[in-house]
């Protein structure tokens, strides 16, 4: 008899490097393997209730509840461009219903995976209408901007925007954008900015409007925040609806459900383009299209039908509205516990830039950079089970009434362990 011996070769994958870890996916795998009780997690992006478990707010349950009963829906692909009753009312969330862009039919939108999917899309537009286009981002900024622009072949720089003591540096920002060549990108959080909570006034937003007109920059409104922030869905769209309505601007707006209808699962988003006439976005529809065909094909059903039929229905849009405002406020209440109990054990702040923990409660949104080094959040990880990216940056959703003083305590013991070194 004949046998084979198997000689296995060297892979053709042998050479692959070795990926780095996602740092804020990362955190919640660490979190999630470790077996101690005491264990809190500040990193992941994800709304829980005050007993520290997430929820689905009751909206969607009982949009879940009629599209199971409703027989007539089937799971048939969806157009490139997603659903379209979806479509129509996204786009009236960022822009208002009586948008004057919307009537005219000058907005160009797709349905996209979430606000990430929304941003490579952008991405590859842009690279393919502006090629060369250089795009500036904030410095600090959700840490998959430089990644997504950049895997779409596009270049990226940072602006100034946060100074020393975690307020806004408006005149570095303001002075970085205004040496950027004519035709960059500009990448700006609507609202509650991430990873900083620290955002324009009014005032400063139609001085960066002036910059962004008069360096004719492509502006990429990224949303992830609305409703959540402020619990007010027309308050915390008010620089879009500034730039559109007031300064006549063309931008994009990309818009993520996962945090105002906590639906990370379902992916569901949407990237609206704001062009100067109909005809115009037309035009880029079409493009929008075409990136989307070769890329996924079609967007996801669920999520968009969840959407849609909250929002076309007025009692399920009053719930929401309400939840949005629920939500707000206990992430508003967990900033203001939070500086309450370090302020009752006397730690001290972060560093010498500061004289008080008032910069946590001065910043809005799901997170607060809190101005921790590395090597304090190390201690509170390390020692504490308490995770957090490296950064500093605290998911607000994680602290609870039930850990706001255990949080205080590790983080005064990491700063008074530091400041002897």
């Amino acid at each position: 008899a004949i046998t084979h011996r198997r000689i296995m070769k060297a892979s053709t994958w042998s050479k692959v490097p070795m990926a780095p870890a996602d740092p804020i996916l990362g955190v919640a795998v660490a979190y999630a393997a470790d077996p101690d009780p005491r264990k809190v997690n500040l990193g992941i992006g994800a709304y829980r209730n005050e007993q520290g478990k997430p929820i689905v707010l009751r909206c969607v349950r009982e949009a879940e509840k009629r599209i199971a009963s409703d027989e007539s829906m089937m799971k048939e692909y969806l157009p490139i461009q997603g659903l379209d009753s979806f479509l129509k009312v996204t786009s009236q969330v960022i822009f208002g219903n009586d948008s004057a862009a919307l009537r005219d039919e000058r907005v160009a939108v797709v349905q996209s995976l979430s606000g990430t999917g929304a941003l490579r899309i952008a991405g590859e537009f842009i690279a393919g209408a502006k090629p060369g286009a250089l795009v500036y981002i904030s410095d600090p900024s959700w840490g998959n901007h430089h990644q997504i622009f950049q895997r779409s072949g596009l270049e990226t720089r940072k602006y100034r925007y946060l100074n020393e003591q975690m307020g806004l540096d408006i005149e570095g920002m303001l002075h970085d954008l205004a040496k950027a060549p004519k035709g960059s990108v500009f990448v700006l959080h609507t609202v509650a900015h991430n990873p900083t909570g620290v955002d324009p006034t009014q005032q400063q937003w139609k001085r960066i409007a002036d910059v962004c007109q008069e360096r004719e920059a492509v502006i990429v409104f990224d949303t992830a925040y609305q409703g959540y922030a402020s619990g007010d869905l027309n308050k915390d769209a008010w620089s879009v609806r500034y730039f559109a309505n007031e300064r006549n601007m063309e931008l994009m707006v990309t818009q993520s459900y996962s945090k105002n209808f906590g639906l990370y699962g379902e992916r569901i988003g949407a990237l609206n383009v704001l062009c100067s006439d109909k005809e115009a976005a037309g035009r880029v529809q079409s493009q929008l299209k075409a990136i989307v065909r070769p890329m996924y094909s079609n967007p996801q059903l669920h999520g968009a039908r969840l959407v849609a039929l909250v929002l076309g229905d007025k009692a399920l849009t009053a719930l929401w509205e309400e939840e949005l405002t629920q939500m707000s406020k206990q992430i508003t209440a967990m900033r203001q516990a939070l500086v309450e109990s370090l302020s009752a054990i006397k730690c001290p702040p972060p560093s010498g830039s500061f004289k008080s923990w008032r910069h946590i409660t001065d910043q809005i949104g799901m997170f607060a950079y809190t101005g921790l080094s590395k090597r304090q959040c190390d201690i509170l990880t390390d020692k504490y089970h308490v995770y957090c990216t490296k950064n500093g940056r605290f998911s607000m959703a994680g602290v609870n009434p039930g850990n706001v003083k255990y949080i205080a305590e590790a983080m005064k013991d990491a700063i008074t362990n530091t400041a002897r070194l």
